[in-house]
């Protein structure tokens, strides 16, 4: 009898004795994620917090299953797509927003004409429209033409000496050889030679803004095309800078002979002075620009060939120009 009781009093002392674990019961359904293994701990408080199950314990609701404690599932999903969204990396903006118009601004566009006006005319409104800088401002020219770019035979390309300069003289450097090359020294060359000259190119040195050669030394200027190309630097016949004439094209480079070329959209960009000419000078080398565009016409282009022509400063507002077609 004293052993009976013994084995009783430890059978009552048993936790597992006290709270079983729970389990479903004969003829209910089993709770989904359990796959027959008993929660952890073997408790009341494992059996009753546990999360992800379908079924309570069976004192809880008399064998009902009811849904675990939590968020609701169309509230978890929204939550884990918000989740997704935020891990996924987000397209950089480029560039910055466009800022507003500022007092100068505004006041040089009241002053703009709507209409466009001669030459002359232009100049003088381009003037008002420009308030004072502090520096040297350079008056440029834009003309759209009527050409398709994507036709080799309408290119627009090549330069222009204007009458009055462009207000900035520039370094030339010449490939030639023999009396061509003292010509060319004479001529305001800063560097004239063939051999050495491509060498020293080669070795890095890039310290001038144009070059000219001579069309029998092309054999090994050509070399230097990978150098000169990026930079915009090599001698070509269509720009001028490969010719017989090497003193006048060192002279007319020198002293400011524009290159040009259209862009994709069909338009020719050019430098046409600076704020200190006169209104007579700026007149003068727009005109010049101008015409000199005007005589390149492609044979192949069809209908109005000088579509639009436009003057601007630095940091001014553009004035439209008047010319024929």
């Amino acid at each position: 009898m004293a052993k009976q009781s013994e084995k009783d009093d430890k059978a009552k002392a048993s936790p597992e004795t006290e709270h079983p674990a729970a389990g479903p019961a004969e003829g209910e359904p089993r709770a989904a994620g359990t796959r027959g293994r008993a929660p952890r701990g073997g408790g009341a408080g494992a059996s009753d917090g546990a999360s992800g199950t379908k079924a309570a314990a069976g004192e809880a609701g008399g064998g009902t299953a009811t849904r675990p404690a939590g968020k609701p599932k169309a509230q978890a999903s929204k939550q884990g797509a918000g989740r997704a969204a935020e891990e996924t990396p987000r397209k950089k903006r480029r560039g910055r927003p466009m800022r507003g118009q500022s007092r100068k601004q505004k006041a040089a566009l009241e002053h703009r004409p709507a209409e466009p006006m001669p030459v002359g005319p232009a100049v003088a409104a381009l003037r008002k429209v420009g308030s004072p800088r502090k520096f040297d401002q350079t008056v440029n020219i834009v003309m759209h033409l009527g050409i398709d770019p994507k036709q080799a035979d309408q290119m627009i390309r090549g330069a222009v000496a204007l009458p009055m300069g462009i207000g900035k003289a520039r370094s030339v450097i010449c490939f030639a050889e023999g009396d061509d090359a003292e010509a060319a020294k004479a001529a305001g060359a800063v560097e004239v030679g063939a051999d050495d000259l491509v060498a020293k190119i080669n070795g890095g040195w890039s310290d001038f803004d144009v070059a000219v050669a001579h069309p029998r030394l092309m054999a090994r200027v050509g070399k230097l095309g990978r150098v000169l190309g990026p930079l915009g630097k090599m001698p070509s016949p269509k720009n001028g800078t490969v010719t017989p004439d090497v003193a006048t094209a060192v002279r007319e480079f020198a002293a400011g002979k524009v290159e040009f070329r259209n862009d994709a959209g069909g338009n020719v960009h050019g430098i046409v002075g600076k704020w200190s000419f006169s209104d007579a000078d700026l007149q003068s080398n727009i005109e010049a620009f101008i015409e000199h565009i005007r005589r390149m016409r492609p044979q192949s282009a069809k209908g109005e060939f000088i579509r639009k022509v436009c003057i601007s400063g630095t940091m001014t507002p553009s004035i439209e120009v008047q010319t024929a077609p």
